[in-house]
């Protein structure tokens, strides 16, 4: 069950041009959306989730259209946004079923199943007791998964889903959401490109509202080999650099300012070669370098 997404605008009341022809076609797996702050993300994220209309374009779920029926798509959707209360004091195995019942679950054998299998799935079964209050930021995104998954949705949808996490984990939630992929279209939008590079087989990466490319990350990664240059300087230097060269990103490295440059040929004697990542795939795209080379002037909601 493909998602497709066909010219879709949205411009909200103060003008704000959120969304602008945005159209992307999804198979089943991770799909991975990329984007400053700002960028649409969000926007695209709410629209998918029926939570807003957009202006033009149209959705389609397999046969479902999702802006003409957004309860029947809202059957078989997974929504986990980027910020989601909890009530503190209510243990995690009685607000998963209180959901289940909000989500149609019929009958407590059945709803009872469905909540121990969530819990388990999502590795919260030994504290499903434990009061969500006391919960870390990790624990209570996986319950996030869990109330998901209720209804078993073929299309899921993550905003932002590691940020805040520490290290294990972030570990952790990647690897649930990979299993997910394996049935359903789970749609992935972030900032942090390590996220992408490690869970998706397929991305865009949007800017101002606009798609400015989409691809395959290892396709992108080897259409940048040999053109991706790097050169410790000083940080006094650094503008000059930049002034001379395509820089598309520096970053501390021990303490030095390790600056990649886009070049077809090497820049320079001081420059070496550097093997390219979806950074630098991410930070090419941004600078108008690699991709569909739109990029118009316009302000754009979260």
């Amino acid at each position: 069950m493909d998602l497709r997404i066909r010219d879709v605008t949205k411009t909200y009341s103060n003008g704000v041009e959120a969304l602008r022809g945005v159209s992307l076609s999804i198979s089943p797996g991770l799909y991975g959306l990329l984007g400053p702050n700002g960028a649409g993300k969000s926007s695209l994220m709410r629209t998918l989730a029926t939570l807003q209309l957009p202006d033009t374009g149209s959705i389609h779920l397999g046969d479902i259209d999702v802006v003409a029926e957004p309860d029947r798509l809202r059957r078989t959707l997974g929504y986990l946004p980027q910020e989601f209360g909890v009530y503190p004091k209510a243990s995690a195995i009685d607000l998963l079923d209180h959901f289940a019942v909000l989500k149609g679950v019929g009958g407590r054998a059945a709803r009872k199943e469905v909540v121990e299998t969530l819990l388990r799935q999502t590795n919260l079964w030994d504290v499903r007791k434990q009061k969500l209050g006391g919960f870390s930021g990790g624990m209570r995104q996986r319950f996030g998964v869990a109330v998901a998954l209720l209804g078993s949705p073929k299309l899921m949808i993550v905003d932002e889903p590691t940020a805040g996490l520490d290290p294990g984990e972030r570990v952790r939630f990647l690897n649930l959401l990979s299993e997910l992929g394996e049935t359903s279209v789970v749609f992935l939008s972030t900032h942090i490109v390590e996220d992408v590079s490690e869970l998706c087989t397929r991305m865009a990466i949007i800017d101002r509202g606009q798609i400015l490319l989409e691809t395959d990350p290892t396709s992108a990664i080897d259409g940048l080999s040999g053109k991706i240059w790097r050169r410790v300087v000083s940080k006094s230097d650094l503008p000059a650099l930049e002034q001379s060269h395509p820089v598309v990103s520096t970053k501390l490295l021990g303490g030095r300012t390790v600056a990649h440059v886009y070049a077809d040929t090497r820049p320079g004697p001081d420059f070496e070669a550097s093997a390219p990542d979806l950074e630098d795939v991410y930070f090419c795209t941004m600078a108008g370098h690699i991709g569909n080379g739109v990029r118009e002037e316009a302000g754009v909601a979260p």
